[in-house]
């Protein structure tokens, strides 16, 4: 459950982002800061249960690399070979921290 915390704040990134960028009026900076509470709000969850430094590390990492594809595909971006191979890198990089990272066993309170 933990871990879908985690792309849950990683998608949600993605819409503040480019609320940041593109809100024009009060609703829209409204729902911008919705989603910045909602994204953060997901990390802290997640980091009850995962170590702080895999979060933070998944969900930047996650988020950067989602935000440049939306941008290349909504946003008329500058589409690069290199940019696209960075990218693939940030998602190796995520994927091996996933896949190196061991979820805490919870001990029963009393000793058991």
């Amino acid at each position: 459950m933990a871990w879908l915390y985690v792309l849950l704040a990683a998608v949600i990134e993605v819409f503040w982002v480019i609320g940041l960028r593109y809100s024009d009026s009060p609703i829209e900076w409204a729902g911008t800061v919705v989603a910045i509470i909602i994204s953060f709000y997901a990390i802290i969850k997640a980091c009850e249960k995962l170590p702080s430094g895999t979060v933070y590390a998944v969900f930047t990492g996650s988020g950067a690399a989602a935000i440049v594809l939306v941008d290349f595909l909504f946003f008329n971006a500058e589409f690069s070979v290199s940019k696209v191979f960075f990218i693939a890198m940030i998602i190796v990089g995520v994927i091996g921290i996933k896949m190196t990272s061991v979820e805490p066993v919870s001990v029963k309170e009393g000793g058991e």
